[in-house]
């Protein structure tokens, strides 16, 4: 395959990566190596829907030979070095330190130039895509996933255009994953694969970065005066979460994942993002442990789920960022089913409860002992659920609403759906954030 260039390549990998799937559920940031790297990666994280941001790495090229490299330099001090090249090449240790220097400076450089004074995007524990335009030797596409790595990443996935088909043997190790769309035996250069191959300059870089955080959902939370990792003890297991409450916040919402999904849940990532810039906490927990996930029927027990959403929001209300705040409860798919459990508790004292395509039918009995008030999201083109939500509205006694989303399928998939969930479940939580009496 030979790419027109690498806008189609980026395209067509990230069309390809959106397909396979093992992407969906999880907590993705797309880093693109510069300046080749990064027009393709900006396609790629566009199809994922998942924030860009830059891997700065500089290649160390041979003193007399610089299209050679001999190794690779990242921020944070990483670099990695070809030993073979450099006996081949007769390099010294010297002209080896020489080049490192000249390349620091370029490094700090650009970092300034293509971020424009914004800090990197947060990579600790969540699932990195590095991408590149290519793979030739390696050495760059080493150092970026060694930076990752170092940088806390959870998951890194290597994807690329084209790579030398014994790629994966030289580079297996660097990556939990290497994908590419092409991987031929006569490889010489990356350029061959490209019908325009020109240059990337500076400028085209920091367009690409500055059009990626205008994308709804692509820029990273800005972290508050609390935001971060939190375990909680739920009776014989440990839980992992994130608690992000802005300063002066309205109160805490705490998300309860539908269908095994995790606090790298992207939609409900979405959704905290904007509840967060409205002036309103969030909790995003695991009601399950990793070893529970594959359990199916844990995953639709919804009275062990509520009784776990009802244990998590004890520690929180026990946390200094949290105490005295109002709290409600977003959920989504069978979360929801939990979410209303929980509310139902006598002694809950839930402030409001917004469910996205929820299932609340599995609360069966439970629902008219709900007192918060509760809005219910479902789309339109949902038939199924959206008229198991009109039914469970039924049974509901507490303040409450139904809300429809046109067009939009179960996981709300379309342009502007999620955005639209947002914004009511922004307005409810806002409108109903009144101090709850505990």
């Amino acid at each position: 395959m030979v790419f027109m260039d690498r806008l189609e390549a980026g395209r067509l990998l990230g069309e390809h990566l959106a397909r396979l799937g093992r992407l969906r559920d999880e907590d993705v940031v797309v880093l693109g190596l510069p300046r080749g790297g990064v027009p393709v990666a900006a396609e790629v994280a566009e199809a994922l829907g998942a924030p860009l941001d830059v891997c700065l790495v500089r290649k160390l090229g041979v003193p007399y030979q610089p299209e050679l490299g001999m190794g690779a330099l990242g921020e944070g001090g990483v670099r990695v070095i070809n030993d073979a090249v450099m006996r081949e090449a007769h390099v010294t240790p010297e002209q080896l330190a020489l080049v490192e220097v000249e390349e620091s400076a370029v490094l700090e450089s650009r970092a300034r130039r293509y971020r424009g004074g914004r800090a990197p995007a947060a990579v600790e524990g969540r699932t990195v895509v590095v991408v590149d335009d290519g793979v030739a030797t390696g050495s760059t596409a080493r150092a970026a996933c060694r930076i990752a790595r170092a940088r806390g990443a959870r998951r890194i996935v290597l994807a690329v255009p084209v790579a030398p088909h014994d790629w994966t043997e030289r580079l297996g190790e660097e990556a939990d994953e290497l994908v590419s769309l092409e991987t031929p035996r006569d490889f010489y250069a990356v350029g061959q694969f490209y019908i325009d191959f020109a240059q990337v300059e500076d400028e085209e870089v920091a367009a690409c970065l500055e059009g990626a955080g205008s994308r709804p959902g692509s820029v990273a939370r800005a972290p508050g005066p609390a935001d971060h990792e939190a375990e909680i003890d739920a009776g014989a297991v440990r839980l992992r979460g994130r608690l992000t409450v802005p300063e002066g916040a309205a109160g805490v919402v705490v998300f309860a994942h539908g269908s095994g999904s995790s606090r790298h849940s992207p939609r409900n990532q979405f959704v905290a993002e904007g509840l967060n810039r409205a002036g309103l906490g969030t909790l995003l927990f695991d009601l399950l442990t990793e070893e529970e996930e594959g359990d199916r029927a844990k995953v639709f027990d919804t009275g062990l789920l509520a009784g776990r959403l009802t244990e998590t929001t004890d520690w929180l209300r026990g946390q200094p960022e949290a105490e005295g705040r109002p709290i409600g409860y977003f959920g989504a798919s069978t979360g929801a089913a939990a979410a209303l459990w929980a509310a139902a508790e006598p002694s809950a004292h839930i402030a409001a409860v917004v469910s996205r395509g929820g299932r609340p039918d599995l609360a069966g009995p439970r629902l008219p002992q709900v007192t918060a008030p509760t809005l219910l999201v479902v789309g339109g083109a949902d038939p199924v659920v959206r008229d198991l939500n009109r039914e469970a509205q039924t049974s509901l006694r507490c303040e409450n609403h139904l809300a429809i989303v046109p067009g939009a399928t179960h996981l709300f998939e379309e342009p502007g759906a999620l955005e639209a969930v947002t914004g009511l479940a922004r307005d409810w939580f806002t409108d109903h954030m009144a101090p709850a009496h505990v």
